[in-house]
C-alpha cells in the first residue's frame, strides 16, 4: 500500500496492510485542541484504521465530533467537523470574561499569571457554588455540541466502538457510556466540572467530569476491541520541573496529578499482566498483551499552565492544533511500525 501525503485523505482505506488501533483521548478543557491536531493527522493517513475510541471530557467531545463527521461523510468530513467545532469554540472568546493580560498578549505569552480576571474568577468559583452563581446551569458547550454532533448518526455508526467516561457523584465510581447510549446528556456528564457546572443527570443519577476516575478509561478498549494496540493522546503533563508555590499553582498541580492518577493506575496493571504473559504465568490462548503507545508533546504542554485550559482564543487553539499535528506526525514516522508488534513506550520507566 502506498502511503498518502499529510494533506491527502482516503475515505475508504483498505484493511490490507493497514494498522488497526484504538485511541484513548484525555480531557483537559481547551487543551483538547491538541487532540484535534492529532486526530486530523491520523485521519489523513490511510495506513491507520480506527477501531475503538475512549474519551473523557474534552477527549469525549473530540471523539464524538469526529465520529459524527465520519458517519456523515468519511474522513474528510470528520476533519472538517473537528475544525468547525474548534473554530466555533474560538468564536466564544468575545463572551469569555477570562482574558490574558495585555502585557502577555503583547509578548505572545499564553498564560494567566498576570490576568486579574482569571484570578478573580478562580477565587470566586472556590468560594461560591455553581448552584448559587449559575442557578440556571448555563453552559455554552451544550449549545456547541447540539450544533456540531449528530448523536443519532453516532449511535448508528457501527464502524467505531465508542466509550465515554463520567464519574458517579453518588458512588464515586466510573460510568462508561457505550456508543448506543450516547446523547447530549451523557456527553455533558463527562464534561461536568464540579466547581463550574451542576452535576449532570442521566436516568436519575448524577455525574461529574470523568477525569476523576478515568482520564481516559483504557479497560473498555482491551476488553471490547479486537486490536491490542492503544494509542493514548496525552495532554496533561506528568512532570513539572518547578515546585508550585502560589495557591493557584498548587491547585493546578493537584488537578494534574489527580487527573493523571487513574491512567497511571491502569497502565501499571497493564504492565503487570503483560509481564505475567511474557513469563508464561497466563495462558496465551486466553490472554494477549496490550500494546501501549503515546502521542504527546510533554515539553511544549509543560510550558502551559493548567489554567490555560480555560483559554479559548483562536490563536491559542491553532497553536495547540499545530502542536498536536506535529506530535502525531512524529509518532507515525517513528512508531507506526510498532503497531501490532510491540509497545512504543516503556511503561516501567514512565509509570512504575
Amino acid at each position: 500500500m502506498t502511503a498518502m501525503t499529510k494533506d491527502q485523505t482516503s475515505d475508504k482505506p483498505s484493511l490490507n496492510g493497514a494498522k488497526k488501533l484504538n485511541l484513548a483521548l484525555q480531557g483537559g478543557g481547551s487543551h483538547g485542541a491538541f487532540t484535534w491536531g492529532v486526530l486530523d493527522r491520523l485521519l489523513s493517513d490511510d495506513r491507520i484504521v480506527l477501531e475503538g475510541l475512549s474519551g473523557t471530557s474534552a477527549g469525549a467531545v473530540n471523539a464524538l465530533v469526529m465520529a459524527s463527521g465520519l458517519a456523515r461523510g468519511g474522513r474528510n468530513e470528520a476533519r472538517l467537523a473537528l475544525e468547525k467545532f474548534w473554530m466555533a469554540v474560538g468564536e466564544q472568546q468575545h463572551t469569555n470574561m477570562i482574558r490574558r493580560n495585555p502585557i502577555d498578549v503583547m509578548f505572545g505569552r499564553f498564560g494567566f499569571d498576570l490576568s486579574w480576571s482569571y484570578h478573580l474568577f478562580a477565587s470566586f468559583t472556590h468560594l461560591v457554588s455553581p448552584y448559587q452563581w449559575n442557578p440556571l446551569n448555563i453552559n455554552p458547550l451544550r449549545d456547541l455540541i447540539r450544533q456540531h454532533i449528530d448523536f443519532t448518526a453516532v449511535r448508528k455508526f457501527e464502524d467505531l466502538k465508542i466509550f465515554v467516561s463520567a464519574t458517579s457523584v453518588e458512588t464515586g465510581r466510573i460510568r462508561v457510556f457505550r456508543r448506543e447510549e450516547l446523547s447530549e446528556d451523557t456527553l455533558m456528564a463527562s464534561t461536568a466540572l464540579p466547581l463550574m457546572f451542576h452535576a449532570a443527570e442521566v436516568e436519575g443519577l448524577h455525574y461529574w467530569d470523568g477525569g476523576f476516575v478515568g482520564n481516559p478509561a483504557l479497560f473498555p478498549l482491551f476488553y471490547e476491541c479486537e486490536s491490542q494496540d492503544i494509542v493514548i493522546v496525552q495532554i496533561n503533563p506528568q512532570k513539572r520541573e518547578a515546585v508550585p508555590k502560589s495557591v493557584f499553582e498548587i491547585q493546578d498541580r493537584m488537578s494534574e496529578i489527580s487527573f493523571n492518577a487513574s491512567l497511571a493506575s491502569e497502565l501499571r496493571a497493564v504492565h503487570f499482566v503483560n509481564r505475567l504473559i511474557q513469563k508464561g504465568a497466563l495462558d496465551k490462548d486466553r490472554y494477549h498483551q496490550v500494546l501501549i503507545h503515546m502521542i504527546e508533546s510533554e515539553n511544549e504542554m509543560r510550558k502551559l499552565g493548567s489554567a490555560t485550559k480555560m483559554l479559548i482564543e483562536p490563536q491559542f487553539l491553532r497553536h495547540l492544533f499545530e502542536l498536536g499535528r506535529n506530535a502525531a506526525d512524529t509518532w507515525i514516522e517513528a512508531h507506526l511500525k510498532s503497531v501490532g508488534v510491540e509497545s512504543s513506550i516503556d511503561l516501567r520507566a514512565r509509570f512504575l
